[in-house]
């Protein structure tokens, strides 16, 4: 099971010329098809009149079954987003976006020099792709006590447990998102603060 994976922290750009063809490559991070699409329009007015706008993104983990996509944008089928959507694959990068930009230069490049060029600028960029390291967890609940919620709190922060929401009745009731690294044994260093009362639930 994946526990965490690199994503994009910034947005890159490279630029070659390519037998008259300009080609712009961008990439940038992206969490959903949403803002790719949004992205994809900045980068449409930032690059007016260009003959193609091919595309690739990731939305989650980088090998997992999340939303994916690529476009060829009239180029001949093949040759441009499913190759750029292979270099982000093989980078191992996830939540991250692709556009790249072609001005025609009056050359065709054939299928194959197509898939090198729309491929180049990428490859030349992701190795220095700044990235961050996203946690994958899971939600849970717990509810303890006024007088037990410092000790708590101080266990939380070491694992790496994030409080989403705090509700004050006659107990306290934490909302979190626990690190999948530490779902098995975190329950463990909670019992012998509380004589086995206090437990994390994860069914709801």
């Amino acid at each position: 099971m994946i526990e965490s994976y690199p994503i994009a922290a910034e947005e890159l750009e490279y630029e070659e010329e390519i037998k008259h063809s300009r080609f712009i490559s961008l990439v940038f991070p992206c969490h959903s098809p949403e803002e790719f699409k949004q992205q994809l329009q900045q980068i449409k007015q930032r690059y007016p009149g260009a003959s193609h706008y091919c595309q690739a993104f990731i939305c989650g983990a980088p090998m997992g079954q999340s939303a994916m996509g690529s476009s060829d944008d009239g180029e001949p089928g093949g040759s441009a987003g499913r190759p750029m959507l292979a270099v982000l694959h093989g980078a191992g990068i996830g939540e991250i976006g692709a556009v790249v930009v072609r001005y025609y230069g009056g050359t065709k490049l054939g299928v194959g020099g197509l898939v090198r060029a729309y491929s180049s600028g990428l490859k030349q960029m992701l190795p220095r792709l700044a990235t961050k390291t996203k946690m994958l967890r899971e939600k849970g609940r717990l509810v303890c006590r006024y007088d037990q919620l410092a000790d708590i709190e101080h266990l939380l922060q070491r694992l790496d447990v994030l409080i989403e929401e705090r509700e004050f009745s006659d107990h306290i009731r934490l909302t979190l998102a626990v690190p999948l690294s530490v779902i098995e044994s975190i329950n463990n260093e909670l019992a012998p603060m509380s004589q086995g009362q206090l437990k994390i639930d994860f069914s709801q």
